[in-house]
């Protein structure tokens, strides 16, 4: 299973797992399947008005109409749904920028320009194989817009109840009660940044920590303590378990 670590604004790393070709390519054929639908609307509905009208004309505005619907349909719908088509919801994937930033208007323009490209020009191929062979599971639209498609229903390797054991915390003080601004997903950021240090103790995941420490006691408005950052962020979450059960 490919994954891809992000870095977000606050500096804080989250570990997404890659959407498979396979996911990409059922969650684009459930966006053809919406866009056919609206094609034979706007069809039944424009007939009418236009079969009077000059026969060049008709061919070239009944031709150029699923092109059109194409690139409107994946623009707005990502635009709106924050880079997410229906597709893309039905199948829990969604875009986001490598960057760690908001995915803007000229992404997500960019990604419907070269999917025009790729795939109705291209019959899909090239985008198959580079999201097949790319490290990042990328197609050319992504490369372009400095993107990638991610799960949004992560595998998560924990539950909030899986943290911390806490049957022997009876009567436990909690030491940050500011912690309850928190939420249920910032615990589970924490506790994979945790983990991944516990798993590969080098300095990229030292400094990863110390960057998540600051960032917490910065918007918690913590004063500095005398804890060790990993034992921080355990207490953190101890604290949170104990104040919210």
């Amino acid at each position: 299973m490919q994954t891809i670590d992000i870095r977000t604004s606050q500096n804080v790393t989250i570990e997404y797992e890659l959407a498979n070709l396979r996911e990409r390519i059922l969650a684009f054929l459930i966006d053809l399947l919406l866009i056919a639908v609206l094609y034979l609307l706007i069809f039944f509905v424009a007939f009418d008005l236009v079969q009077n009208a000059n026969e060049l004309f008709v061919n070239v505005f009944f031709g150029l109409l699923p092109i059109v619907l194409l690139i409107s349909y994946m623009l707005l719908s990502e635009i709106l749904a924050d880079g997410r088509s229906w597709g893309k919801k039905a199948l829990g994937i969604k875009v986001v920028r490598l960057d760690g930033r908001q995915a803007g208007v000229a992404d997500y323009f960019l990604r419907a320009i070269f999917l025009l490209i790729e795939v109705v020009f291209g019959l899909g191929v090239p985008a198959a194989i580079l999201i097949s062979t790319s490290a990042k599971n990328q197609r050319l639209g992504d490369m372009t817009a400095h993107t990638t498609v991610v799960r949004v229903r992560n595998k998560v390797h924990f539950r909030l109840e899986d943290i911390l054991n806490i049957e022997s915390i009876e009567g436990y003080q909690p030491v940050f009660p500011e912690v309850k601004a928190l939420q249920e997903a910032d615990m589970l950021i924490i506790k994979q940044a945790l983990s991944r240090h516990r798993s590969y103790r080098n300095e990229a995941h030292q400094i990863a920590l110390a960057e998540l420490a600051a960032h917490l006691k910065d918007i918690l408005h913590l004063q500095p303590t005398s804890q060790r950052d990993e034992e921080f962020l355990k207490t953190l979450l101890r604290d949170y378990i104990v104040l919210t059960r």
